[in-house]
């Protein structure tokens, strides 16, 4: 349905460069045919919900595992010159952030670039926080339940980080535009409170709490720690560089993107961020994207 929405909104006679493939990223074969012919990969193929791939363990390895080594040889075998992997915040360190999840998904497209030999090819990956608006997020439900009065929250502390559904492709657009390849490029953008949405949606609900969901996080965690030991600040997003290179050293990273080290034990947390989604900005921007 989504492809033939787009092939009304793009029709041929206007947009002959445009192909429409019915496939899957599991099927190498047919995803070579797809980069024939195509410089600029952007991986968006991923199981991502936790339970899910718990559930499913060998289905989420076949896509998520499989499938980002099917887009790496497409990509090296075809002539792609850039790929940007799209991921979530990273997974923590708990029994249910295991290889079902991202780790690898995200984690092959940068270290991809360590068997590229002499091709021209960068990949890269953007990680970001929750999509305003997209499939499956809370504010959205939210909005489907006001009616009944009621809206449950996991937990009372619980946050996540904001994007806007454009934001994130700018991010995608400056990755691909930048990129030396190996980074994981990573937004500055604001957190939000679960109660804040509750509120901003209809202060009148009951909020009873109903437990957090199997493999739910209490807050995101898009760089730990650990992960500063190899982050730099670019300004307007952060990038962690590959902990082995054997293209790029750090002082590369740093003049390319004109970029500094961010302070030792530096962590960027939902939680703990700096820039917040109020009540009153919250109800600005379901106004803009959901009223």
């Amino acid at each position: 349905m989504k492809q033939s929405d787009l092939k009304q909104k793009y029709p041929e006679r206007d947009f002959p460069h445009l192909r429409f493939f019915i496939g899957d990223v599991r099927d190498k074969e047919r995803l070579k045919r797809a980069c024939e012919g195509v410089d600029v990969i952007i991986h968006a193929a991923a199981i991502k919900q936790v339970d899910t791939a718990e559930y499913n363990p060998t289905e989420c390895i076949r896509t998520n595992i499989d499938g980002a080594e099917n887009v790496i040889h497409g990509a090296l075998d075809c002539g792609v010159k850039h790929v940007v992997a799209c991921s979530p915040p990273k997974p923590g360190t708990g029994i249910n952030d295991a290889i079902l999840y991202t780790a690898n998904y995200c984690g092959a497209d940068t270290t991809a670039n360590n068997i590229r030999g002499s091709k021209n090819i960068k990949f890269s990956v953007v990680r970001y926080g929750n999509v305003m608006g997209s499939r499956g997020s809370v504010i959205p439900f939210f909005m489907n339940k006001k009616s009944d009065g009621i809206l449950p929250i996991t937990h009372p502390e619980m946050t996540r980080f904001n994007i806007s559904l454009q934001a994130g492709v700018d991010m995608v657009m400056y990755a691909l535009e930048h990129h030396l390849g190996g980074e994981i490029f990573v937004p500055k953008i604001p957190s939000y409170r679960i109660l804040d949405i509750a509120k901003a949606v209809d202060p009148e609900c009951e909020t009873p709490i109903v437990g957090i969901r199997p493999g739910e996080k209490l807050h995101e965690e898009m760089i730990t720690d650990t992960d500063s030991l190899n982050t730099i600040d670019l300004g307007k997003y952060y990038a962690i560089l590959p902990s082995v290179s054997f293209s790029c050293t750090e002082a590369d990273y740093l003049v390319h993107h004109k970029a500094k080290k961010v302070s030792f034990g530096f962590k960027y947390n939902s939680g703990t961020n700096d820039q917040w989604e109020t009540v009153d900005s919250l109800k600005d921007l379901i106004g803009k994207h959901f009223i």
